[in-house]
């Protein structure tokens, strides 16, 4: 039997067993409901919950440093493509602008019976524009070439007619227009008609100059495949001439004469200085390649060139040397055919003999026929082509 006291001590350890197990199925039935309002997400869904925002962030940030240099790659790409249609497209406009200057160039005072005619315009065609410088004092020399290689009259109307070859002396006016030189030139004009009047003021400082409006001017009243300047001492073969220029109709822009590259003159007060030598390199350089000026010829496409560009064009000292600068840079073919440079006789003379008959004929160490007005009747003679070759000929 417990004693009042045992059985005290006996409730109270019960009492604290209870409430110990009572503390630990609280405990865990507080872990079971914590468990179950907290559950962790499984890992699949944390990978695929991560790829999205990866792709979220692709797509706002990260795609754009690929796409810049996929972007830069395809520009580097079309840059030679921009710049090939650039050129075709200057080119195009270049064109255009030469067929404008050409179709302007076309409108003649009248048209003549039985003329070939121009397919683009239905103009007028001549074959060739031949102009020969000249000075208020060469009278002698111009009677020289009318007595010799230069048609007169009827035979030069036919000539205009059924070869298309045009053929006049180029001058200027004088300083004081109007006066004593220029009324000489307008009684001399009157009497043969076989003038080309310049809007130019004279001088032989000014030849680059006269050379340039030559040009100018031919287009602009003969429609032609071919302009040739020539000099008034110098003995020309128009047959030969035309013979050689047909053989490059197949050149759009054709510059043909005797090629040559001589020295750049510095020193001052001596024949062909250059003022503006410097631009040439170094003392004792050479010019460019380009065509004596004795007598060269250009396609209609490179006077149309100098029409259109007139006013920028520069001009050197020499005027051979300045048409070939106007001609840097361009795609041109530079033809170099030694008959149009052949000497007097007795070179002109052996290479008639041997049937290759010269163009143009001339002395060297006077940049024309010495004493032309004298001697011009002796070449023609004896290094002329037969007076049947213009008219048998066909260009």
């Amino acid at each position: 039997v417990l004693g009042g006291g045992d059985e005290l001590v006996l409730r109270g350890t019960i009492s604290k067993k209870w409430t110990l197990l009572l503390c630990l199925a609280s405990f865990c039935i507080g872990l079971i409901f914590t468990n179950r309002m907290w559950t962790m997400p499984e890992p699949k869904e944390i990978i695929r919950r991560s790829a999205l925002e990866v792709n979220k962030m692709n797509l706002l940030s990260g795609d754009c440093a690929p796409k810049s240099v996929m972007e830069q790659k395809d520009i580097i790409g079309e840059v030679p493509r921009t710049q090939d249609a650039i050129q075709a497209l200057d080119k195009t406009i270049s064109n255009l602008e030469m067929e404008l200057a050409s179709a302007k160039a076309s409108q003649e005072e009248s048209e003549l019976n039985g003329a070939p005619l121009s397919e683009s315009t239905g103009k007028r065609r001549y074959f060739m524009v031949i102009g020969i410088n000249t000075a208020f004092s060469s009278r002698k020399r111009r009677d020289s070439l009318r007595a010799t290689w230069m048609p007169q009259g009827e035979k030069r109307r036919k000539l205009e007619e059924e070869k298309g070859i045009i053929i006049r002396f180029v001058i200027g006016h004088s300083a004081t227009s109007g006066g004593i030189l220029d009324r000489a030139i307008d009684a001399e004009d009157r009497k043969h008609g076989d003038f080309m009047r310049l809007d130019h003021v004279e001088g032989y400082l000014e030849l680059a100059a006269k050379t340039k409006s030559f040009f100018v001017t031919a287009l602009s009243m003969w429609d032609a495949e071919y302009y040739i300047k020539v000099d008034d001492d110098v003995h020309v073969n128009i047959a030969t001439l035309g013979n050689i220029l047909a053989k490059h109709r197949s050149k759009p822009r054709a510059y043909i004469g005797c090629m040559k590259s001589g020295p750049v003159l510095a020193q001052k007060g001596v024949r062909y200085h250059e003022p503006e030598y410097w631009k040439f390199g170094e003392w004792g350089n050479k010019y460019f390649r380009h065509a004596t000026g004795q007598l060269y010829a250009i396609s209609k496409d490179l006077a149309s060139y100098i029409s259109i560009n007139q006013h920028v064009l520069h001009k050197y000292a020499n005027e051979d040397v300045s048409l070939g600068a106007w001609f840097i840079g361009l795609d041109v073919e530079h033809v170099d055919d030694r008959r149009l440079c052949c000497g007097t006789q007795p070179d002109c003379e052996w290479k008639a003999q041997a049937g290759n008959v010269c163009a143009a004929s001339f002395d060297w160490s006077c940049s024309g026929i010495c004493k032309s007005a004298d001697r011009m009747k002796e070449v023609h003679q004896r290094c002329g082509e037969n007076d049947s070759a213009i008219w048998s000929a066909k260009f």
